[in-house]
């Protein structure tokens, strides 16, 4: 599975943006997904995942109720909606895929994206 993400910017503080994850590869609908950010010094961090069929999703404290993942699976595309945001939500943000359930687990996914920069002025 290969992942290619985009859409990431910069917003001022409360805006808004949606990121994208195209992946490509066989059995798209096989794999968990997960987003995960990592912010200049220091750790990646996770953010959010999404199961296989869409059905249960797991977020971060620090995002939970600002931010919505969802995919489409006819479309081999996950998404990450993130509203309200913040200065401290500024960081690379990863996909990643992993075969089965979702995890917390960075090291538990075997496909990540190339990254994509989200900046939040305050």
């Amino acid at each position: 599975v290969q992942l290619q993400a985009s859409g990431g910017g910069l917003v001022q503080a409360g805006g808004f943006l949606r990121l994208s994850c195209a992946a490509s590869g066989p059995t798209f609908s096989d794999y968990a997904l997960g987003w995960f950010r990592q912010a200049p010094g220091k750790e990646r961090e996770f953010v959010t995942s999404i199961s296989r069929s869409g059905t249960t999703t797991n977020y971060a404290d620090s995002v939970k109720g600002r931010f919505t993942i969802s995919r489409d699976n006819a479309k081999n595309t996950v998404y990450l909606q993130m509203n309200g945001l913040k200065p401290e939500d500024t960081a690379v943000y990863y996909c990643a895929a992993r075969f089965g359930l979702t995890s917390y687990v960075g090291s538990s996914y075997n496909y990540w994206g190339q990254g994509t920069q989200v900046t939040v002025s305050s």
